[in-house]
């Protein structure tokens, strides 16, 4: 099954809910997992909430996912100064900001960025997905109900 969708969205917090949504809604409809489900939306959300952060100057980010041959693939693009640099650590416990991109590393199996200064970040989540058994089985009675 391949399923692609694109997102334009406002510089802005409102629009991580409906990305989140979207997503959220493709993947349960097609029988993945909720633990696995809600690791990609974590990442999502980070990964948005970063382009919402700092993709200034730009008022709008996309976000790109693909689902098919048992994975969903996201590219979160913003058009803003680019990414400094990579964490290779959480920060102190009191530091409100700098662990999304930790928190996205743990919970998808790929992360890549492409940075470039002045012109924005991309944003490339993979994650392979885990399906629920009992799902595809009420699918397939279902469908044969039909």
């Amino acid at each position: 099954m391949d399923i692609e969708f694109s997102l334009a969205l406002p510089r802005d917090a409102v629009g991580i809910p409906m990305v989140r949504r979207v997503l959220g809604d493709t993947l349960r409809c097609i029988g993945v997992t909720e633990d696995c489900v809600s690791d990609m939306l974590l990442a999502t959300s980070e990964a948005c909430a970063n382009a919402v952060r700092h993709g200034g100057p730009a008022k709008r980010y996309e976000v790109t996912a693909a689902i098919g041959h048992g994975r969903c693939e996201l590219r979160v693009v913003d058009n803003g100064l680019g990414l400094g640099a990579i964490p290779k650590q959480y920060p102190p416990g009191d530091d409100e900001h700098g662990r999304g991109i930790l928190i996205m590393q743990s919970v998808v199996d790929e992360i890549s960025f492409d940075i470039t200064p002045g012109s924005g970040t991309t944003v490339f989540l993979r994650k392979e997905l885990d399906w629920d058994e009992d799902h595809h089985a009420c699918h397939e009675r279902m469908l044969a109900a039909v």
